[in-house]
């Protein structure tokens, strides 16, 4: 059983904001495997599908981890079996890239997966771009797509779909430098 989280802020207020970018995959994934929603009882609304569980945590982004912890430990699995989907700004828009462990490169919500469970689970990387200046990226991430960039990131999730069922080798096959 692999465990696909998507991360973000829960309610309408950040639906499409650029740091809900793994919400919007986890909805496209839950919906391309017919997912049924199974519990909420995990700081977070979980759903299955045959041989994955989706995980939508709705603890706010910078709490992810807690959510992440208690499936992770309720349905004992392994941290290899683990995949974070999540903005990044260090890449462009539509760009895609797969790795496992690292650093959080500054992302509150890959600490606080790496606080409760460590750094060694698989990352899907969605660039979301950078704003042009360093002190602007909160307001930057928390704002929304516009219709063009949301219609390149959206290109993207078959590719996502593609390597979730190939995640050992992801990383060569399906990463993209943008739309």
């Amino acid at each position: 059983m692999k465990l696909i989280v998507g991360l973000g802020n829960p309610g309408k207020k950040y639906e499409l904001n650029r740091h809900n970018v793994g919400f919007l995959a986890l909805d496209y994934l839950i919906e391309k495997y017919n997912a049924s929603k199974i519990s909420s009882k995990f700081k977070g609304d979980l759903y299955k599908a045959e041989k994955y569980l989706f995980l939508k945590p709705d603890t706010f982004m910078n709490l992810s981890g807690e959510s992440v912890v208690l499936v992770r430990d309720y349905y004992k699995i392994d941290n290899d079996d683990i995949i974070v989907i999540h903005d990044d700004i260090d890449l462009k828009p539509g760009a895609l890239r797969f790795k496992k462990g690292g650093s959080s490169g500054g992302h509150n919500g890959l600490k606080s997966i790496d606080k409760h469970i460590g750094d060694d689970y698989w990352r899907v990387r969605i660039g979301v771009g950078r704003p042009e200046r360093k002190e602007d990226v909160v307001k930057y991430v928390l704002s929304d797509f516009s219709k063009e960039e949301i219609e390149c990131i959206k290109k993207n999730f078959e590719n996502i779909t593609n390597a979730i069922e190939d995640i050992h080798n992801a990383a060569s096959k399906y990463s993209k430098k943008s739309c």
